[in-house]
């Protein structure tokens, strides 16, 4: 027997905000580096984005059932975090079913498996990250838990964490972590906005970035 896990500790509708206004890369950087999923997980098309708590769902290689599961229990604004063993060849996911999670208010899709209908996913606009695209079927036989932490993309997602998306890829930002990682990638965009600045009146990269001692510590020589 397994249980169904409903309920997760969601972050609040100002955390997700705060978090929202920067990019998966920014926030990457801005908590050290940390949170990237796999390169290997693209949005189905590039102008897709999303931003919101994970619900997580524990799935069988080529078996959609706890997905639909999945979206019959999971909120508004809630990304659906499933990890499916990194199968590429099935096609989990369609139209009919992002036309299911629409009339919910879902915020998006995340999937280590594939997807299929990939035009109408993209007409439709809801957000959907890939390990692939595939028109294979699924069957429905594998029961598996929700809203348990799960591997996905490299990273292990806890219900509840916030998953941020865009053309680029997806990072992970730890529900206890969004208020300050919303600070530290605020500083960082600011920073950025004066190395722009910068660049902009003539000063060089070198300069801008403080790199000329640094690359003459390693031996760099440049020739006139």
């Amino acid at each position: 027997m397994i249980k169904l896990k409903q309920k997760i500790d969601r972050p609040t509708k100002e955390e997700i905000a705060a978090i929202s206004r920067f990019s998966p890369a920014t926030l990457h950087e801005a908590q050290g580096r940390r949170g990237a999923l796999s390169s290997r997980l693209k949005p189905i098309d590039y102008r897709m984005k999303l931003c919101g708590p994970a619900f997580t769902v524990k799935c069988a290689p080529r078996d959609n059932i706890m997905l639909q599961v999945a979206i019959n229990y999971a909120q508004p604004g809630d990304i659906i975090v499933v990890s499916a063993g990194e199968y590429e060849e099935a096609g989990s996911f369609g139209d009919v079913l992002a036309n299911a999670c629409l009339a919910k208010g879902i915020g998006g899709l995340v999937t280590d498996t594939g997807v299929r209908d990939s035009l109408q996913l993209r007409e439709l606009g809801f957000p959907v990250f890939s390990l692939s695209v595939c028109i294979k079927g699924t069957v429905k036989e594998t029961l598996g838990a929700t809203n348990d932490p799960v591997m996905v993309g490299d990273e292990i997602i806890y219900p509840g964490d916030i998953i941020v998306g865009d053309a680029d890829g997806l990072v992970v930002v730890r529900k206890s972590e969004a208020r300050e990682v919303a600070k530290l990638a605020q500083a960082r965009e600011d920073a950025e906005v004066g190395y722009i600045a910068a660049y902009k009146s003539g000063k060089s990269v070198v300069e801008v970035s403080n790199l000329e001692g640094v690359l003459r510590a390693k031996g760099l020589v440049v020739e006139e």
